[in-house]
């Protein structure tokens, strides 16, 4: 089946994709928000643990920045402190995967419709080009580039309200959820994925907030709530067994 990854391919953190440092950009900073859009998008799995030292190498840097970001993310709870003084991304439970997904949609659902106002052509447009590669990434079952393009539809939509309380709360949702997503997807592929986002766009060009809502709810329940409990403890088996061999 396209886009399913065998264990032994998922996404191997030797290979953490990074953009170039911008010149306003500390390096402590530059290292946090590399570390943190890994996690988001799922290139760190649940139960993968990885040393300060570790990632300092992936990165090219030094030590004092990675041990700020790692600090910064365990506090976030994107990623858990091991008793080994590694770090791991937490694994899921029915229950915390239950609880995001009301999460989610009690934040995103208001930010889409907070944002609504605030969509011009332009900014509608952007949505359609990257609807538009969520598709490609759907047909040619690419596992990595759905999550990226699904995450950049969602937020490229909230961030058009300038919401500064709203967007930090969703992406720190968005990092406990993603590693989990990425670790699913690569082992059941994204066939059964049901793009909400023509639904959403149509309820931005016809300016209603209610449409708008219920395609974002309808986006989240139909890509959160389809994974089966077989599924979860099919992806938590491994997580956990990876874990107790790295400790």
């Amino acid at each position: 089946m396209p886009g399913v990854l065998p264990l032994a391919n998922q996404p191997d953190p030797a290979d953490l994709p990074t953009v170039a440092r911008e010149d306003s950009e500390t390096l402590h900073e530059w290292v946090y928000s590399q570390l943190r859009q890994a996690i988001m998008t799922g290139h760190f799995l649940p139960g993968h643990s990885v040393t300060i030292r570790g990632v300092a190498q992936m990165l090219n840097v030094s030590l004092m920045p990675v041990r700020e970001a790692l600090r910064r993310l365990v506090a976030e709870r994107a990623l858990q402190l091991l008793s080994n003084r590694r770090v791991t991304v937490p694994s899921m439970t029915p229950a915390k995967l239950e609880e995001l997904a009301a999460a989610r949609i009690a934040l995103e659902s208001l930010a889409a419709t907070r944002a609504l106002p605030h969509i011009d052509e332009a900014c509608l447009a952007e949505l359609r080009a990257i609807d538009a590669e969520v598709d490609e990434a759907l047909r040619v079952g690419d596992v990595p580039a759905y999550l990226a393009k699904n995450q950049e539809f969602h937020l490229t939509l909230y961030r058009a309200g300038d919401s500064q309380v709203l967007i930090p709360l969703i992406e720190s949702l968005w990092l406990q959820f993603g590693p989990f997503m990425r670790m699913v997807l690569g082992r059941i592929g994204v066939s059964y994925v049901l793009d909400r986002h023509a639904e959403a766009l149509r309820a931005i060009e016809q300016k209603d907030a209610l449409a708008l809502r219920l395609a974002i709810e309808g986006d989240i329940r139909d890509g959160m709530g389809s994974i089966s409990q077989e599924e979860l403890l099919a992806a938590s088996v491994p997580a956990k067994r990876a874990s107790a061999r790295k400790g």
